[in-house]
């Protein structure tokens, strides 16, 4: 089956190419953006029903946007070439969600907080421990990724945790991770860790305002919860 002969049984303004210099990227689906990255389909079936094959595979984009090369590759249809396509955009499309305007954001409550790294962290599939870094306004002046996997006290030193603030002549931190199970219910080593650079950020002059710990669209602040 060839793939043009394919689209030519389309109108011209359904084909998902035509639409979107018609009517905007905005009016195609998921399976139709994706079809134009693949730009091709195999002998067997369309570019389209390609694209909706892989969407069912990886069930969503939630999916999808953690999919690795590895995984593309072993579909039957998608070889390296259109696999490289599909992560690039991807990524890219993670960075532009993580842009930040040129006014600084606030953090003037732990939803704010939780807010600005919701997207970001909630599907992550593994812990990562961030830090915050604000200015006397509240106002963030850098994030930082500190750690990835299982939070341990023995790992997250606050070593790493303040040699960051005082790069950044921070006036205060708030630490966030993720809970990939999305649960945000906090753990034994959660309380510990965060009891810990407490008291670091006391001795220091730097203070700890906030734990965040992320799940899937909820989060918990530990200071709400009165573990500082």
């Amino acid at each position: 089956m060839n793939e043009s002969l394919i689209m030519k049984d389309f109108p011209y303004e359904e084909r998902p190419r035509e639409r979107l210099m018609l009517k905007g990227a905005s009016s195609l689906s998921n399976h139709e953006l994706i079809s134009i990255l693949l730009r091709t389909g195999t002998k067997e079936e369309s570019v389209l029903q390609l694209a909706n094959r892989i969407l069912r595979y990886f069930d969503g984009l939630e999916l999808l946007q953690n999919a690795t090369l590895d995984e593309m590759v072993r579909m039957k249809g998608i070889g390296q070439a259109k696999a490289v396509h599909l992560i690039a955009a991807i990524e890219l499309g993670k960075r532009m969600a993580q842009v930040k305007t040129g006014v600084k954001y606030a953090i003037r409550s732990p939803e704010d907080g939780a807010n600005y790294v919701m997207e970001e962290m909630r599907t992550l599939l593994q812990e990562h421990f961030v830090c915050l870094y604000l200015n006397t306004k509240n106002q963030v002046l850098h994030k930082q990724t500190i750690f990835i996997g299982s939070l341990n006290s023995s790992i997250v030193h606050p070593r790493e945790v303040f040699k960051e603030a005082f790069r950044r002549s921070a006036a205060s931190i708030i630490c966030v991770h993720n809970h990939p199970s999305g649960d945000p219910t906090p753990s034994r080593e959660d309380i510990d860790v965060t009891k810990r650079l407490q008291e670091c950020g006391l001795i220091i002059g730097i203070e700890l305002l906030d734990h965040l710990i992320i799940g899937d669209r909820k989060y918990i602040s530990l200071k709400e919860k009165g573990y500082m």
